[in-house]
């Protein structure tokens, strides 16, 4: 048996940084349930959550060697859950827009309760703001990924920038929608929606 399970979580860090595969499956074992948890609570779907865990570990251990924390490794995952959350409910609402849109009648006889049907409005309102209220290219990059489904690469391609150029514009939209939504929606009342 490893002896792991003693090391604190900085000790465990170090040891990611270096390459220890032991280090990621120590530091999974302690944090797995958490970030299940997490994502269960505001996801509600066993598939979507299992995904967003394994994204998040899948991650942490592609990105182990810049992996230097301000803060604790929970508040780390804390917030890589809430962006991961957010993306998956952003498409599952592009996913349903979609359907709809090709299939009026898909969802014949559905009709939310008025209280969901004013949240919805005014979550999406409130989306729509504050996607006009990013940077001017940032905005444009965060378009072509969700509205358009264009993948890193064609977007770098289109715009002549670079990859990771895409992946900061990506990052500074998601966090800062995920803010201004999170500040005025409950995670609940997003889930409810999407």
């Amino acid at each position: 048996m490893s002896m792991y399970f003693k090391y604190r979580e900085e000790n465990l860090l170090a040891l990611l940084r270096s390459g220890d595969e032991l280090a990621f499956n120590e530091i999974y074992r302690r944090n797995w349930q958490y970030v299940f948890t997490f994502a269960a609570s505001a996801l509600n779907n066993a598939e979507d959550t299992e995904e967003c865990v394994q994204d998040i570990f899948c991650s942490i251990w592609l990105r182990k060697e810049s992996l230097f924390l301000r803060y604790s490794l929970q508040t780390y995952l804390s917030a890589a859950v809430k962006y991961r959350v957010i993306n998956i409910l952003d498409r599952r609402y592009r996913k349903r827009q979609k359907m709809v849109q090709a299939d009026p009648y898909y969802f014949h006889g559905f009709s939310p309760s008025p209280e969901v049907a004013l949240l919805e409005k005014e979550l999406v309102h409130k989306l729509e703001l504050s996607i006009a209220r990013l940077p001017e290219k940032c905005r444009l990059v965060y378009k072509m990924s969700r509205y358009e489904g264009k993948t890193h690469r064609q977007i770098a391609e289109e715009l002549n920038i670079s990859r990771k150029t895409v992946n900061n514009h990506l990052t500074k939209a998601l966090k800062d929608l995920s803010g201004n939504l999170l500040t005025t929606f409950p995670l609940f009342i997003i889930y409810d929606l999407f």
